[in-house]
């Protein structure tokens, strides 16, 4: 998943791109409210992380001009404000989840991974497809209860299938899923991606179709 986080503590910062690195999200950091709002105007994100107190532009005026753009990116409010007040503000102006800092790093990334899940309106943390099972918590792939070794961007186009089963992905919006700002990205790259998936999933039966104009599709199995 793409993840944006927007902190402007560079130690808390840091720490939070690392861990979600580190379970194959790809994450882009934005230190100031004006900066990630450019960032959110121009992108594409599957999950915002917001801090309230940020230098030049404040976290609820971040919030408050994202869904004035009626983008539904799930947000979590990343904030020392504890108070009850601010909480009501946060998600009256559109957050999904509030956590107060400090916070245990594992708490965070079971919150993004339910509002994957929630975005994608799957129950559980595990994707079952025919003989695929992706556990998007251990971050792992298995075909018939034998692991599948991906690499953390093969992981991350073939979660973005399987979230999207039995619709079409387009190249721009998995380009748009696997890199960040600091990344030279290609509707070539994608192809080189599929195609290695396609290899490693061969025997699996499981069709990556290309949808000639359009991108590619994994048709809805029968789980």
């Amino acid at each position: 998943m793409r993840i944006l986080i927007v902190e402007d503590d560079e130690m808390l910062a840091e720490a939070v791109a690392s861990a979600l690195r580190q379970s194959a999200h790809m994450v882009t950091r934005a230190a100031s409210g004006d900066e990630a709002d450019r960032s959110l105007a121009a992108n594409e994100y599957d999950v915002v992380l917001l801090d309230l107190g940020l230098p030049r532009l404040d976290g609820f005026e971040v919030l408050r001009r994202l869904r004035q753009r009626r983008s539904r990116v799930p947000v979590i409010i990343l904030t020392a404000r504890d108070s009850p007040e601010d909480r009501v503000a946060g998600l009256d102006l559109g957050a999904d989840d509030y956590l107060t800092k400090p916070f245990q790093l594992a708490e965070l990334e079971a919150r993004v991974r339910a509002l994957i899940r929630r975005t994608h309106a799957h129950a559980s943390s595990e994707i079952v497809h025919g003989p695929l099972r992706l556990d998007m918590a251990g971050r792992r792939l298995s075909c018939n209860g034998q692991p599948v070794e991906l690499s953390a961007r093969e992981l991350a186009v073939v979660e973005l299938l399987l979230l999207r089963e039995g619709r079409v992905v387009t190249k721009q919006q998995i380009v748009d899923h696997l890199y960040g700002w600091e990344d030279i990205s290609s509707s070539n790259a994608v192809e080189v991606f599929v195609y290695r998936l396609r290899k490693k999933l061969d025997l699996s039966g499981v069709d990556i179709k290309t949808v000639r104009g359009m991108g590619y599709l994994i048709e809805k199995g029968n789980d």
